[in-house]
Formats: C-alpha cells, structure tokens, sequence
C-alpha cells in the first residue's frame, strides 16, 4: 500500500468513526428529552458526555503514547460500539434507566478522547511519508471531521424521525466496529519521530516504567503545557469558548428545534448546516492557509464563528435564515482546528504528542459540564433568549483576545524543533 493510501485510510477511518460521534449526538438528547420532557436532564446528559472526556484527555494520554496510536484508536472504537450499542438493547429488553444510560455514556466518553488523540498523533508521520505538509493533513482531518457532522447529522435526524432513536444508536453502534476495522487493517503502526523522518513502522515504540513511569509522563505533559504559553492560551480561551459551545450543541439547540422547529428533522440540518460549511473552510485553509499569518486568520474567523449565532438565533428566526447563519459561521470555523493542531504538533516532541495533546484538550473540554448543566437548568426557569443574549456577548469578547494577547503572536513563529519535555 502506498504512503497516500496509508494516510487516505486513516482519514476514512475518522471520519466513519466522527460520523458515529455525531449520530449519537443527535439521538441520544432527543431520546432523553422525549423520554423525560426535561431540560435539566439534556443538560445532565451533555455533562456527563463531556466530563469523561475531560478524564480521559488527561490520564488517557500518557497511556496512548505507551500502548500505541493505532491499538488504542481501534480498542476506543470497539469499546464505543459495545456501550452506545448496549442502550437500545437495554432499553428493548430489562429497561434502562437514566442513571444506567449516564453510566454508558460516561464509558464511552473514556476512551472517545484517546481514541481521537491516537489518530492524530499518527498525522505527522503519514503526512511526512506521503509528502503532504502537515498543515494540509491536518486541515484533511478536522474536513474529514467536519465532512461526518455534515452526512451524519441530517442522516440521524431523519431516521429519528422515521424509525426512532433506538434504531440510530444501533447504526451509531455498528460505525464504531467499522472504523476499528479500517484502523487495523489498513493503517500502519506508527512509531513517533522527529518531524519529517519516515516513521511508518511495525510496532509501537515500546514504553515501560509501571506507576511511576506512568506518574512521570503525566507530570511531564502538565509540565510541559504549563511552560509554555501559546499552550496556556490556547487552553484557556478554548475552555471558555468550548463551554458556550456545549451549552449550544447539547442544549440550547435541541431544545429549540424540538420547541419551535419539529425536532429531530430540523436539528439535523441544522448541525449538518455547520458541519457543511465547516468543511469548505477546512479544506479551503488545508490548500491556501499557509501562504496567510495563521495568528489573523484564527482570530478573524473565530470571532465570526461564536458569537454571531448565539445572537441571531436570540432573534427567533426561520429556519430558512438559521440555516445559512450556521453555514457561514461554520466556514469560518473550518480554520480553527487545523491552525490550532499543526500548531501544536510543531511544538510538542514526538514522543510526546498524546501525553501533552491529552492535557491541551482536556483543558480546553473542562468547562464543557459546567456549560451543559448552567444551560440545562437556567432553561427549566429561565428564558432561551436571555441566556443566547449572555452568551453571544460573552463569546464575541473571548474572541478578541488573539488580537490583543501577546502569547497568541507565538502562532506565526513556528519553532526550529519542538522543546525537550522538562518534568515539573
């Protein structure tokens, strides 16, 4: 197999297993609003969505440079099959109740994070191997990301209204299983190198220690995050930004289309309505990104890409205008992820990159709970557009601080090679 292909697969693999992601998001919030009727349990449910991401990007990472990029991204496949695939059985024989499902989804929000983090970090090496510049591969990526919210998410919402959300968690389940089966057939282990040094291997570069090896490389990749300030940046405004988002995807918007819009239909195009325009962006900055200052770019589509939406949507407004709102704020989110990763995949050592990669995403996750539970029980009471109207204004001023924040002129200098990791 060619070095193109390597990489081809391993794209196709993410995007069956992000496809999946998606459907589960989809259903999984209408399941439980149809089931209760409660806003304050959609927000339960996105907490605890999110929060084992958080755990995992942290004390996953460590384990994923240890056990391997492409066993650990088909064991977090295989695992995400067996627990989202477990809550329609559950429900269509003993019953399944909501502290049952929030366990499930806990599980599966475990491994989703190393998962993610191991096809990543394999980006580099495949790149370099097929000759393609990192930035191009990772704008790839995040498109291929982007590309399954775009198919699956109206995909999801039909066949929820169609057939019920038990029946799309079933297909949610059966994606998970395919992708694992791409990963391991099709993608080369890889072994983590200096920057463009061929790295296609056999098998993973072995790793030992026991619990306190384990210990050490943890306190490295904190340590690491910790010394260095675009990383500490990143981190910080992500967080924020992460946190409206969260209450956006896992409340504020499913309740909205199944108030106003007819539900599951709606909610569909409305995500692939991003989702579509998020890969046009992507792709877009994957084949001319790197001739522009990646620090305005960032900054100009971030600040188009959050704020705006919360503020239109505050306007209640058609369907029609929504879905073209999404479409362009989704253009300009295309930009992000790639800008961010590459970023980070030229500062981080080889070695490395799950370990700190796990730390920078759990950061940038962590306040994803407490955004979900706010928005989930500020809407028990609360009125829809006041909360949209706090959180447009709060996002669109997060939003100015790449253009104001010295640590944030570190995306436009690309380092010689990355730091040696120093324990704290």
């Amino acid at each position: 197999m060619t070095p193109a292909w390597r990489l081809r697969w391993l794209l196709l693999a993410h995007t069956v297993s992000a496809t999946g992601n998606t459907a589960t998001f989809i259903a999984l919030p209408l399941y439980v609003y149809a089931s209760t009727g409660s806003a304050a349990l959609l927000g339960v449910l996105g907490a605890a969505a999110v929060a084992p991401v958080v755990v995992g990007g942290v004390f996953g990472g460590v384990l994923v440079d240890r056990f391997g990029y492409r066993r650990t991204s088909v064991v977090s496949d295989a695992v995400g099959a067996v627990t989202i695939g477990a809550v329609p059985l559950l429900a269509a024989t003993t019953g399944l109740p909501f502290a049952g499902l929030i366990a499930l989804v806990v599980a599966t929000g475990l491994l989703d994070t190393p998962g993610q983090a191991a096809r990543h970090a394999m980006l580099p090496e495949l790149a370099a191997d097929a000759g393609a510049p990192l930035e191009r591969a990772t704008g790839w990526m995040d498109a291929a990301e982007r590309a399954a919210r775009l198919l699956g998410a109206p995909a999801a919402g039909g066949l929820v209204a169609a057939v019920g959300a038990p029946v799309v968690l079933v297909l949610d389940a059966a994606t998970f299983v395919v992708a694992a089966l791409l990963v391991a057939a099709a993608v080369p282990a890889v072994r983590a190198t200096a920057a463009g040094a061929t790295a296609v291997a056999r098998t993973p570069a072995p790793a030992g220690g026991g619990w306190r090896g384990y210990r050490r490389d943890l306190a490295e990749g904190l340590a690491f995050v910790r010394q260095d300030r675009l990383l500490r940046a990143i981190v910080g405004m992500v967080l924020l930004t992460n946190a409206f988002d969260a209450a956006w995807s896992s409340v504020v918007l499913p309740l909205h289309a199944a108030r106003h819009l007819g539900g599951g239909t709606a909610l569909g195009l409305l995500v692939a309505a991003f989702g579509g325009g998020a890969v046009v962006g992507a792709v877009v900055f994957g084949a001319v990104g790197a001739r522009f200052s990646r620090r305005t770019v960032f900054g100009v589509a971030f600040l188009l890409a959050g704020g705006p939406r919360f503020l239109v949507l505050a306007t209640s407004p058609s369907l029609g205008v929504l879905l073209l709102v999404l479409a362009l704020a989704g253009v300009a989110a295309g930009a992000l992820n790639p800008i961010l990763g590459a970023a980070q995949l030229q500062r981080v050592p080889a070695a490395a990159r799950a370990r700190v990669g796990g730390v920078v995403g759990a950061g940038a996750w962590a306040g994803m709970p407490l955004g979900t539970l706010v928005a989930g029980f500020w809407l028990e009471r609360g009125s829809l557009t006041a909360l949209l109207l706090v959180l447009g204004g709060a996002y669109l001023l997060v939003t100015l601080l790449p253009f104001v924040a010295p640590a944030w002129r570190e995306l436009d200098r690309v380092p010689a090679a990355p730091a040696a990791l120093q324990q704290g």
